[in-house]
This record gives structure tokens, C-alpha cells and sequence, in this order.
């Protein structure tokens, strides 16, 4: 059994040796919780990385793909090696923002929500998708299954992507809350997935009957993985909320704080911007309207007995 493992540590050091190569990603360093991180040559030796926290919205492999380019834009762009910190909780991502240990972080509405209210963070800008800044929570639930809307999920299994979600969990805690119900009440179990497309994958498979997820991983899915999507259904979509932004701690260095917005604004018009957001499937970032997040807030003021 040991034996196994140290077979399957070694494939993943591997997975990553291949990834980071150099002529793959330069100037990119991939942070983990082990100790297997992988650092690529740099183009400013001696000076700091730039710290970019990722939620996982995506799961690990398909978060690192993504982002990678966007990586490589924002070394190129601020002359310094940059830095990509994944971790398995919103929560934790959150915490590397209050702690100063990431300088800018990519979250989901829920938990910039939290991360305002305790005043550790701000938000910078926000993607620009099919011409608007908002997404929507989506309950969805397998193709063939007998169930149309929230209320035949009672005494069902309910898949949930992060405690801090608001698509993921916040959206459905509140929708509950106005039928006089709680999860733990309603359904005969829950679970976390930690990612959007587990979620999905978990409805799928079978192992939840239903799920409520990001609109934007859903529909990207409908595109890459088409097959998938057609086994699924959706029984509800949420009003539409503000999108999952980008942010930073309030007490950032300012200089840094301008030339990271002014990086992510100029965007479009660099060859490797224009990559970077390919492969996000973003149009652009723009500067944010902070009243776009007020329904969050006042779900999570309810859901979290917030004053």
C-alpha cells in the first residue's frame, strides 16, 4: 500500500513537472498545500513574486489550465515572477487575502461578501461575460428524474460546492429559509463537492439528485462537454447576482494595487491578454459597481443571522 502511494505522489509530480516546463508557462509558480511546488525560471530574479490566490471554483487541474495564461500575461505585465496559490476551501482562499499571504485573489460572490464585511477585502475589477458582470445560481437535477422544482428535492441527496458559495450553497440556504426550512431539515443529506464541475459531475453520476451551481461553469460545460450537460436538467435559476470578482486586501500597496487594475483593464489590447481571456472565456474586466453584490449580502445577513 505504501508503495502505491509513493507511485501515485510520483505521478503527480510528474503531471506538474510537465505543466510548469519551461516554453509551457514561463515565470509561473504553482503553490500547493505539499510540498511538491514547482518553480519555472523567472524573468525578474530577486524581486517578489505577485501572490494570485484562484477559489476553486473549477477543480484543481482544470483551475491551474485555466489560469495559467492569465499567469503568464500578469508576469509579463509587472516584470516579476507571479505566483498561483490553490487551496481546497473558500475559506482558505479567503484567509490568504486577510492574511496578506496572496496580493490579489479571484472569489465567488459569497465569499468577497464575507471577506467585505470583516473588512479584509475589496474588489478590483470584474469579468465582463457575453456583454454583463452577473451569473446566476442554477439548480439543476439528472434529465430522467422525476423532480421540477425545489420543493420535490424534500428528503432527497443535495450536493453543495462550498460552505462560503453563494451559487453553490448561500442562493438554496436562502430559498429554504423562505419556505421555513433548512437544509439539514429538508434534505435527507448534503454533501460538499468543493468545485462547480464536481457538482455537476455528482448530479450526473448519480450521487446527488440534485445540485444548485455557478451559470457560467454550467454553460461552459454545455460547450466543452456537451454529452454531460444533456444528461442534466435545470429546475430553477436564481435573479441574477453580481459576478464572482477580483479583489485585494484594502491595506495593499497602492502602486501595486493601480498597476494590477490597469493590467487587467489593458488587457484586450496585448497579444497575451488577448490569450489569457480566450481561455478564461472572458470578453474583458472592468471596474466594478459595488451595489451589484447588495442581494448577496442581504442573503447572507439572513442565512448567517448577520446584524
Amino acid at each position: 500500500m505504501r508503495l502505491v502511494k509513493v507511485f501515485r505522489w510520483l505521478i503527480g509530480v510528474l503531471w506538474i513537472l510537465t505543466a510548469c516546463a519551461p516554453g509551457a508557462y514561463p515565470y509561473v509558480r504553482l503553490n500547493t498545500e505539499g510540498d511538491n511546488a514547482v518553480v519555472a525560471p523567472e524573468r525578474a530574479p530577486g524581486r517578489l513574486p505577485l501572490r494570485v490566490a484562484v477559489a476553486p471554483v473549477l477543480s484543481p487541474r482544470v483551475t491551474f489550465e485555466t489560469y495559467s495564461p492569465l499567469l503568464d500575461y500578469l508576469a509579463h505585465r509587472l516584470d516579476r515572477p507571479v505566483e498561483l496559490l490553490q487551496r481546497p476551501t473558500y475559506a482558505e482562499i479567503n484567509d490568504l487575502i486577510r492574511t496578506g499571504q496572496a496580493d490579489v485573489g479571484f472569489v465567488c460572490g459569497g465569499a468577497f461578501v464575507e471577506g467585505e464585511r470583516e473588512g479584509y477585502m475589496e474588489l478590483l475589477v470584474v469579468p465582463q461575460i457575453n456583454g454583463t458582470t452577473t451569473y446566476q445560481a442554477l439548480i439543476i437535477v439528472r434529465a430522467d428524474s422525476s423532480f421540477h422544482r425545489l420543493e420535490d428535492l424534500r428528503g432527497r441527496r443535495f450536493a453543495f460546492t462550498d460552505p462560503l458559495s453563494n451559487s453553490g450553497r448561500l442562493y438554496v440556504q436562502y430559498r429554504l429559509a423562505q419556505m421555513g426550512e433548512t437544509p439539514e431539515g429538508f434534505f435527507r443529506d448534503t454533501f460538499f463537492t468543493y468545485s462547480h464541475d464536481n457538482s455537476i459531475r455528482a448530479v450526473a453520476q448519480g450521487l446527488a439528485d440534485g445540485a444548485s451551481v455557478d451559470s457560467l461553469v454550467y454553460e461552459s460545460l454545455s460547450h466543452s462537454e456537451p454529452a454531460l450537460i444533456a444528461n442534466l436538467r435545470v429546475i430553477e435559476r436564481s435573479p441574477p447576482f453580481g459576478i464572482p470578482p477580483v479583489v485585494v486586501h484594502p491595506e495593499l500597496d497602492p502602486k501595486l494595487k493601480e498597476a494590477l487594475r490597469q493590467a487587467f483593464l489593458e488587457m484586450p489590447w496585448d497579444p497575451r491578454g488577448q490569450k489569457a481571456l480566450a481561455v478564461l472565456g472572458v470578453e474583458r474586466f472592468v471596474l466594478p459597481d459595488p451595489a451589484a453584490y447588495e442581494d448577496i449580502r442581504r442573503m447572507a445577513a439572513r442565512v448567517r443571522g448577520w446584524p
